[in-house]
């Protein structure tokens, strides 16, 4: 009798053979890659320019100036309440009404890879304006990815309409390259998260790096250019009056344990309330948006009237005043700085679970006000309760410790080399009790379970 094959008779599909990165490099679709990451870069970093600076100067006709246009006085203290409902209203119009998510949920941590869609496009541009533009508490790093990665996708099909896959999502991640390139002080600085945050590694992670970092460096040129044509402003982290920092000492390597642990236990307490009230809001997106904006403003009132500090050290994403809160941390009082850690890390939190925006700068402000409040007590200096409250904070909330030992030490320039040892101690700390603490993000795969041997 004949055997009747059957599907379990076939042999395994083979597997295709490994690209080879140096057979890549010489090829002509390359070259043909690199100058057109190139040329992305210099529409996406005019945009993103232009992006920021309306954003900026929208936050400060709305905030310093419409309520003496109104004839309401000099910066009432309610006026941030109104303001963040109306941001929620707007926010919750654009994802209702048109296509996509409006850029990535923040809740669900920071993302990158894939390519944006020419269609979600205007989602991202209008929900990321109106809630940085109005002041919710995020910052403008992951709308500038997926807006950069969109220019990138509509520039390679306006070339080539009938692009495979791979460059498309090449030259969409270039553009993402030139829109961060400057927010994060250098253009390396945005090549780490990039290559971090979407898990590039391997052979072709030099391959698939480069035409991102040629992006970067056009980038940063544009953005150069533009600042002396227009003086406005670079937007590049940098703190240029720091306290020196010497040796560092046993001491300050517990403290760094101790901070890690503090900021992991924090971190994943915002990211939980965050979490917790996403899936609420978005069941009722056009009534309760507006209403977590009121809280997030309710936060900010609180802050100034017990503190009679300024309301933009809660509002905002805390990217512009970071440099400030360090310099002038001698003029805080602890109770002002906890007062501020906890109002802007519930207002972050509420920003969170509903706008659109990135989680990078709001973590790192609320991590150096907690550092500084914390060098009032033995032992720690200031600038490294900051530099390790930025590590450890940016560690738990982003879970990418290669980035969140990068950002303070480049962030504090002279000081950065000597402080990164209690950097990356505070840093692993917090990532490695934060994974583990975490809660469970939509997406993500089943955990493994691990069998133990029976005994025969």
């Amino acid at each position: 009798m004949r055997a009747v094959s059957t599907p379990t008779d076939q042999p395994p599909p083979q597997p295709s053979p490994p690209t080879d990165p140096a057979a890549l490099l010489r090829s002509r679709a390359y070259i043909a890659l690199l100058v057109m990451g190139a040329l992305v870069g210099i529409p996406v970093a005019v945009f993103s320019y232009y992006f920021l600076k309306a954003i900026s100067r929208t936050q400060q006709y709305i905030f310093d100036t419409l309520p003496g246009d109104l004839g309401l006085g000099t910066n009432p203290t309610w006026w941030p309440v109104p303001v963040l409902m109306v941001s929620g209203l707007l926010v919750a119009l654009v994802l209702y009404y048109l296509p996509g998510t409006g850029g990535h949920k923040p809740a669900e941590g920071f993302k990158a890879g894939g390519a944006t869609l020419p269609s979600e496009m205007p989602a991202v541009i209008l929900a990321s304006f109106a809630t940085l533009a109005l002041g919710a508490v995020l910052g403008p790093e992951a709308p500038l990815i997926a807006i950069g990665s969109g220019i990138g996708v509509i520039a390679i099909r306006l070339v080539r309409k009938d692009a495979p896959k791979q460059a498309t999502v090449a030259v969409g991640a270039a553009g993402s390259f030139a829109a961060i390139s400057t927010l994060l002080g250098s253009p390396l600085t945005g090549a780490f998260l990039l290559m971090e945050a979407a898990g590039l590694g391997g052979g072709m992670m030099s391959v698939a790096l480069v035409p991102g970092l040629l992006a970067a460096g056009i980038g940063s040129l544009i953005f150069v250019g533009l600042d002396n044509w227009t003086g406005y402003g670079t937007f590049s982290l940098a703190v240029p009056q720091i306290p020196p920092f010497g040796t560092p000492t046993v001491a300050q390597f517990l403290w760094a344990i101790g901070i890690g642990i503090g900021a992991a236990l924090v971190g994943t307490l915002i990211r939980r309330i965050a979490l917790l009230l996403q899936p609420v809001v978005e069941r009722r997106m056009l009534l309760l948006t507006p209403v977590v904006g009121g809280a997030v403003g309710l936060t900010v009132v609180l802050f100034t009237e017990t503190t009679d500090r300024p309301a933009s050290n809660v509002l905002y994403s805390g990217q512009d005043q970071l440099p400030g809160l360090i310099e002038a941390a001698s003029g805080w009082t602890v109770g002002a700085l906890v007062m501020l850690a906890v109002c802007k890390g519930m207002a972050y939190a509420l920003s969170l679970s509903s706008f659109r925006g990135g989680p990078v700068f709001p973590g790192m402000f609320i991590g150096a006000a907690a550092g500084i409040a914390l060098s009032h007590l033995p032992g720690l200096p200031m600038i490294a309760g900051a530099a390790m409250g930025i590590g450890a904070m940016t560690a738990a909330l982003l879970q990418l410790p290669l980035v969140a030992v990068l950002l303070p030490t480049l962030f504090l320039q002279a000081d950065g080399v000597n402080l990164m040892p209690l950097v990356i101690v505070s840093v692993v700390v917090s990532y490695v009790i934060s994974a583990r603490i975490l809660p469970k993000l939509p997406g993500d795969p089943p955990a493994e379970t691990v069998t133990a041997p029976s005994r025969q």
